[in-house]
């Protein structure tokens, strides 16, 4: 199913209720598990494999947390807590009209990778967005739908990722976000600002990909692509071709086979909408010239 949406019309009532002051304090009967998804890497840049839950330590505030949940790799679990949802972010404004054929081509090749991904939204964007999600038998009318979008008209990026946000609401699982853009945002009615917020409120991987050579004379673009990445968890790349899409790609899919993903129990059950630091370290001593990426932390009543 698809949904065109006009993103000021929209994010009026999306900021009311996501960006509100914080809520008063509440306490949950059942309180879900916090998700950390985990990449570590050695000394030389390559992932380091086969790690057990013994070797991960997770902190919220500073404090030792019981990890009750550890996957590592691909592996999952049953049941829909394990699913991996992978959104994917395709700009088609106006400046996209020379490379979006290449873009597209990369995307779909990524697609055909996925092996464990249980459904793909795409939500491709210009002056309005559009929100799409299709499943795995449903991946011939995706590929359609990304090799027939047509470029033009200016860039809601925010609302895009806005939009993206709001569509995995109620989705058990990692959700995994891949957005493509050659430019920083300009028509947006969410500010960068609020967005990040919202962000920190979602369990979600950011993955961003900007084309340098559109963007090399616009640093605040390039920030904040790195630094919504930063906070989720993810990261960054900024090519000096669209045609190093695939290489790009390929990497991000040999990362999520490499993650781990650990789950604790929160220690202060008050939903008051305070921000809560999560510090992931590793434990053994031959680990400790490793590198440790995952998520910054949550804003309490979220995950």
């Amino acid at each position: 199913m698809m949904r065109r949406m006009r993103p000021l019309a929209c994010l009026v009532a999306l900021t009311v209720t996501s960006l509100a002051a914080a809520p008063p304090q509440t306490f949950r009967a059942g309180v879900s598990l916090v998700r950390v998804p985990v990449v570590v890497t050695g000394r030389d840049g390559a992932f380091v494999r086969g790690l057990a839950k013994d070797d991960f330590q997770v902190l919220e505030d500073g404090r030792p947390q019981p990890v009750q949940l550890f996957q590592a790799g691909g592996e999952s679990s049953a049941g829909e807590d394990s699913a991996l949802h992978v959104g994917l972010l395709l700009d088609i404004s106006g400046s996209m009209v020379g490379d979006l054929a290449q873009a597209a081509t990369a995307a779909v090749r990524f697609v055909n990778a996925l092996e464990e991904a249980v459904d793909v939204t795409l939500v491709d964007f210009d002056d309005q967005v559009r929100v799409a999600r299709f499943q795995p038998a449903q991946y011939e009318r995706l590929f359609e739908r990304i090799r027939s979008r047509k470029a033009g008209g200016n860039t809601a990026l925010y609302d895009a990722i806005a939009m993206y946000l709001q569509s995995e609401v109620g989705q058990d699982g990692q959700k995994v976000l891949l957005l493509y853009t050659d430019g920083g945002d300009s028509t947006s009615a969410l500010g960068y600002g609020q967005l990040l917020r919202m962000l920190k409120t979602h369990d979600v991987l950011v993955y961003s990909i900007g084309y340098l050579n559109r963007m090399n004379r616009m640093g605040q673009a390039q920030m904040q692509l790195s630094e919504m990445a930063r906070q989720t968890g993810g990261d960054a790349f900024f090519p000096e071709d669209v045609r190093d899409l695939n290489a790009i790609y390929a990497k991000i899919l040999d990362e999520l086979g490499s993650r781990y993903t650990l789950g604790y129990l929160p220690p202060n059950p008050v939903e008051d909408g305070k921000w809560r630091k999560i510090e992931v370290k590793l434990t053994r001593p031959e680990l400790q010239k490793s590198k440790v990426r995952a998520r910054l932390g949550y804003f309490a009543g979220t995950r």
